[in-house]
């Protein structure tokens, strides 16, 4: 039923696209009757669209007019160098139906999915400009500066030729322009750029005339995907450096790598056994033929499934541990190895989970980049970190309780009391410090890669960004 009505009113999307092309038949007419003005007429309509919002107009209602302008502008450029990346181009584009309909959608806060090629920064233009009208801050966010730049200097000269003001934020931008860049019309920038700049703000600026942003009234978000999804999962996040070091990491290390090192030895051990077993079974071979003998066919089928289990603990304590690498280049080991995993997340099973993985010291969460000690390997940091490990650096303090203690304490003067609290402050400063510094130093030995998640520059470490493929110095 549903189906049927579906092909006669189309989806939501459907109409919705429909009424959009309704209102590119507007944005054409008006077009056409703007090629008989001169530039300097052309160029005086953007005075004239503001002089109508104050007076009252909306956006919505300026949208067809607004956007026809746009449109004009970009044929009478025709030709004309443009200066981008070091070097000039010649502009060469006037916006298409298809373009139009992306336009619309992203001033009305909808998601435009347009391919490679289609024209997606043009299309941004236009929404850019007709928001631009109201005299509120617009931003352009993009994933990294360089297309930050050439975008204001490519399709922000479009904006220029109608009389509106651009600017670009980069890393490189000096702290003392970066008001500056604000002020203009519209703003090109990464996610980054705007947001540690909204931090600072907020945060480090003292009076009103510190503060480099002036409000939020518009932004078209360029590869949404990757900025509100992929980008949105590192933290933002401004520090100084400390007045006294506090850092543990000299300490912990050697005990931390020992650690580590018995998780890899236990692995390859039961990487190396369990490969033994599949290799002598052929069981991914077309000749595998299993043993005639009911008994012995049965102690095969054992072993290969203990040899599996062996490999499934593997790739939870050791993800990139060769021999298991190996073995999944094959599909069906795969399978079966994902099979196994399914098996021991479903909700009847989460305890025969528990029981195996404790045989771990550490459970490595590869798809979540994290990990977890087990009860083994909280004991274990006792045993190999040389004497300086114990079970509280896994154990924060509750303040309230041991401040509650203190206050019971009827043998305390109220002066002694006050400094037990100070020294219950300072423990429990101390411990968490600590738990983050062990913390940290687990992550670096277990989820990052040399060259890959981090190089060595000048004898310092240099993270390396996920999305953007460059180092992070600092």
């Amino acid at each position: 039923m549903f189906g049927f009505l579906k092909s006669i009113f189309g989806t939501a999307q459907d109409r919705l696209v429909k009424k959009y092309f309704g209102v590119v038949k507007e944005v054409n007419a008006q077009d056409l009757k703007l090629q008989n003005l001169s530039d300097e007429d052309l160029k005086a309509k953007t005075l004239e669209f503001r002089k109508r919002y104050q007076d009252g107009e909306t956006l919505d209602q300026l949208l067809p007019e607004a956007f026809a302008v746009v449109k004009g502008a970009c044929r009478r450029m025709m030709g004309t160098p443009v200066h981008v990346s070091g070097y000039d181009q010649n502009w060469d584009m006037v916006p298409f139906d298809e373009q139009l309909v992306g336009a619309i959608a992203l001033h009305n806060g909808g998601i435009a999915e347009m391919q490679t090629g289609e024209g997606k920064t043009l299309t941004a233009v236009m929404p850019l400009y007709l928001n631009s009208l109201a005299g509120l801050p617009v931003h352009l966010v993009t994933v990294n500066d360089y297309l930050a730049q050439r975008d204001c200097e490519w399709t922000g000269s479009v904006l220029r030729w109608l009389g509106l003001t651009t600017g670009s934020l980069t890393n490189a931008t000096p702290q003392n322009e970066r008001k500056k860049i604000y002020e203009s019309d519209v703003v090109y920038g990464t996610a980054s750029e705007f947001g540690f700049d909204y931090l600072r703000d907020n945060s480090m600026a003292f009076r009103m005339d510190e503060q480099v942003q002036r409000g939020y009234f518009y932004a078209v978000i360029d590869e949404a995907d990757s900025i509100l999804i992929d980008e949105a999962r590192t933290p933002l996040i401004i520090s100084g450096p400390s007045p006294v070091s506090r850092q543990m990491y000299d300490e912990l290390k050697g005990g931390v790598a020992e650690l580590v090192k018995h998780q890899r030895d236990l692995c390859n051990r039961l990487a190396n056994d369990a490969r033994k077993v599949i290799e002598q079974s052929d069981m991914f071979t077309d000749e595998a033929a299993a043993p005639t003998d009911k008994k012995a066919r049965k102690q095969n089928e054992n072993d290969i499934e203990e040899a599996v289990h062996k490999l499934w603990l593997v790739s939870k304590g050791t993800p990139n541990n060769k021999v298991l690498k190996r073995l999944k280049e094959n599909p069906d080991f795969r399978a079966i190895l994902d099979k196994r995993d399914l098996y021991f997340y479903s909700e009847q099973n989460k305890e025969a989970r528990a029981n195996a993985l404790a045989e771990l010291f550490i459970i490595v969460d590869e798809r979540a980049n994290d990990f977890e000690m087990t009860d083994k390997g909280i004991h274990a940091w006792q045993d190999y970190s040389g004497g300086i490990g114990s079970l509280d650096d896994f154990t924060m303090l509750d303040i309230s309780h041991e401040y509650m203690k203190v206050d019971e304490n009827l043998d305390l003067t109220d002066d002694q009391k006050v400094q037990r609290k100070l020294e219950v402050q300072e423990e429990d400063f101390k411990r968490k410090e600590r738990a983050h510094n062990l913390r940290q130093l687990l992550r670096a030995h277990l989820l990052m890669e040399k060259d890959v998640d981090y190089i060595i520059q000048d004898d310092k470490v240099v993270i390396i960004d996920e999305n953007t493929g460059r180092p992070q110095p600092g």
